[in-house]
């Protein structure tokens, strides 16, 4: 068995485990559907850039620079959470909702629309 975590876009952390035979890009969501993701490398290196991005804009607040400065790195960091966002939602939308659907499981469907709403408060 081999156990990971995922954190949910509202800061859920959801652990689970799954037989090795599944590949790393197959998982059981807490939905319990099996689905791939396609561009988690791709996810991941942004989402380190984007926490570097943040750590360097903690120590201009920290090195007291420009107001306007800090504003300005924020609103980029602003713009590129949204673009790993969208990445997992397409991915979401290629993957693992065609595979809901055609396993008609209602209740990936019903979070998707709980993920979404969360998402765009």
């Amino acid at each position: 068995m081999n156990e990971h975590t995922h954190i949910l876009e509202d800061g859920t952390v959801v652990t689970h485990t799954h037989d090795d035979h599944h590949a790393d890009h197959d998982h059981h969501g807490p939905h319990g559907h099996t689905h791939s993701h396609a561009h988690t490398k791709a996810v991941l290196n942004r989402m380190s850039r984007l926490i570097g991005h943040l750590e360097s804009i903690k120590s201009m607040v920290e090195n007291g620079r420009d107001c306007s400065e800090v504003l300005i790195q924020l609103s980029a960091v602003k713009s590129a959470i949204n673009g790993v966002s969208k990445i997992i939602l397409k991915d979401h939308m290629e993957h693992c909702i065609v595979d809901a659907v055609r396993d008609n499981d209602k209740e990936a469907i019903d979070q998707l629309n709980k993920a979404i709403d969360q998402f765009m408060k």
